[in-house]
């Protein structure tokens, strides 16, 4: 009997169905090092309204399977296969996993045998290519649910539509100088399951809900601002409803936050540009604005794919590591005061409790005391590197190859009040919330733009300015951080993007308010 619709009960089935075949495969199969498979069923629905008018809303499903086999005779190499599914496949769906695992099979042992033939005929080039080995972990069995006070899929769609629509209607009516919004919201459940011929067995499940919100204002001399803004966590719809207050997440509700936004905007639009400078100053970043520097001048240059240059042609490299005899491992980077580091086992979107080939996830700490100490990595880049796996071997969906991803990345909170931080300044800027990076392709440098940027005179905060940001060679800019604060905060990044082709995955970054020096950067005079 064909299945009318996927749901999430289906990974009852499905999971056993997976494990029998897995075992029946790799029992007939020379030369694997490892089998493993992955499905990904996601449920879930949104709405979209703009400047009070709807704009869709729909329920939408997602059934996938990747395999990857390490598999070789003389060498070993990786197989990887991966496919979207529908309702028409489930009662195939033992042979389609089957199928599957043969082709990915297929593909490692050829890419093994031709591997070796290369590397003995190319003499020196040859010593380029190894054998593709992955580091030992511990082999779990383990259901991890979801957290959750109101279960998404027990939220009418209509409910969802009504809520982006009031929200909408409301910002339209909210100020004259309000041009354009759009309020976007989703809410969905996901589950993970991960078989390995190892004997691991691997169930989690992950509520998600998102709201987002676009605003445009204009002044009466055309003065333009274009903001927009995420809240989100791995919660249920009490996300959207009464927002988050713990302490790690500071949201109000999608419509307080979506207002909040819309004013900010049209403040923004009287305000004057922001000035520049010529010389770095003393400046102040929230937390929010630091979830983004984070992101990018820690998160991506620590992903140990980077550093050995898998994703070079695409993603960038990392000034942290030119190679493994020209790096900065153990070396400063920063003033004592720098401290970072990616955890899965904090909340919000970065949360999991095993990555995508099973290993338990864990800390891992990039930045000590200003110290370079350690990179996020994967089961197969921990045995090059012949470190410990940390769990960061993350993909999008269950249809594509896993990449390094950060799970959590932060700045570790300090101990200063955030109020003497800017009072033991005599003149510099203070800038509040992020707007969009520029970032070196090795990250050795940044330009961050925030959404307000406030002088400081005396220890006080006073003028607002528009279009501001700041830029900073990434060494020099750690080196001058004088004061960190104990105010740290989470906040959802949903569309870090990576890979080729481009894998847009959730995830976290934050801190808290830290001190130090830059060049600061302003808009156009208009």
């Amino acid at each position: 009997m064909t299945n009318k619709e996927i749901t999430i009960e289906l990974g009852d089935r499905l999971k056993p169905e997976t494990e029998s075949v897995l075992r029946d495969f790799t029992r007939n199969r020379h030369g694997i090092r490892i089998a493993d498979a992955r499905i990904n069923i996601s449920v879930g629905k949104g709405a979209s309204a703009q400047n009070g008018t709807p704009k869709g809303s729909g329920r939408d499903y997602s059934l996938e399977l990747h395999t990857r086999v390490i598999a070789g005779e003389r060498m070993h190499a990786a197989g990887y296969f991966g496919i979207s599914l529908g309702p028409t496949d489930v009662p195939n769906f033992s042979e389609i996993v089957r199928s599957a695992l043969e082709k990915s099979y297929e593909r490692a042992m050829h890419c093994a045998k031709n591997k070796f033939t290369r590397k003995s005929a190319w003499g020196e080039l040859g010593k380029t290519l190894w054998s593709t080995d992955i580091a030992s972990i511990p082999v779990h069995q383990n259901t991890v649910p979801a957290e959750f006070s109101v279960w998404p899929l027990d939220v009418p769609l209509e409910a969802v539509t009504d809520t982006a629509h009031e929200i909408s209607k409301e910002l339209k009516t909210l100020d004259r100088r309000l041009k354009q919004n759009f309020i976007g919201i989703a809410t969905w459940v996901e589950r993970e399951l991960y078989v390995s011929s190892e004997g691991a067995s691997i169930d989690q499940t992950f509520c998600y809900t998102q709201g987002m919100a676009y605003v445009v204002a204009v002044s009466d001399g055309g003065v333009t601002q274009e903001h927009y803004d995420y809240l989100g966590h791995q919660r249920g719809w009490e996300v959207i409803e009464n927002g988050i207050r713990d302490e790690f997440f500071r949201f109000p509700n999608l419509r307080q936050f979506s207002l909040d936004l819309a004013r900010d905007a049209c403040v923004l639009t009287a305000c004057p540009p922001c000035p520049w400078t010529e010389k770095p100053v003393p400046v102040v970043t929230d937390p929010h604005f630091n979830a983004l520097k984070v992101h990018e001048i820690v998160g991506h240059p620590t992903e140990l794919d980077r550093i050995l240059k898998m994703e070079t042609a695409y993603a960038g490299r990392s000034w942290l590591f030119k190679s493994p005899d020209e790096n900065l491992i153990g070396k400063r980077i920063g003033s004592s005061l720098v401290n970072a580091f990616s955890d899965p086992s904090l909340p919000g979107y970065g949360h999991y409790a095993y990555d995508h080939e099973g290993t338990p996830a864990r800390r891992v700490w990039h930045v000590k005391k200003g110290i370079l100490v350690g990179f996020m990595n994967s089961r197969q880049t921990s045995a090059i590197m012949q470190d410990e796996p940390n769990g960061h071997w993350k993909a999008n969906g269950g249809q594509v190859v896993p990449l390094i991803r950060m799970s959590n990345t932060v700045f570790e909170k300090g101990t200063s009040e955030p109020e003497d931080i800017i009072k033991d300044v005599d003149h510099g800027y203070y800038l509040v919330g992020h707007r969009t990076p520029s970032i070196a392709e090795s990250r050795e440098n940044f330009r961050i733009t925030a959404r307000k940027v406030y002088e400081i005179t005396d220890g006080k905060i006073g003028q607002m300015y528009r279009d501001g940001g700041i830029m900073a060679d990434t060494y020099d800019y750690f080196m001058s951080v004088d004061a960190v604060g104990d105010d740290f905060r989470l906040f959802p990044i949903p569309n870090c993007g990576k890979g080729q082709p481009m894998q847009t995955k959730r995830l976290g970054n934050g801190g808290p308010t830290m001190r130090a020096y830059a060049k600061l950067t302003g808009g156009a005079n208009s």
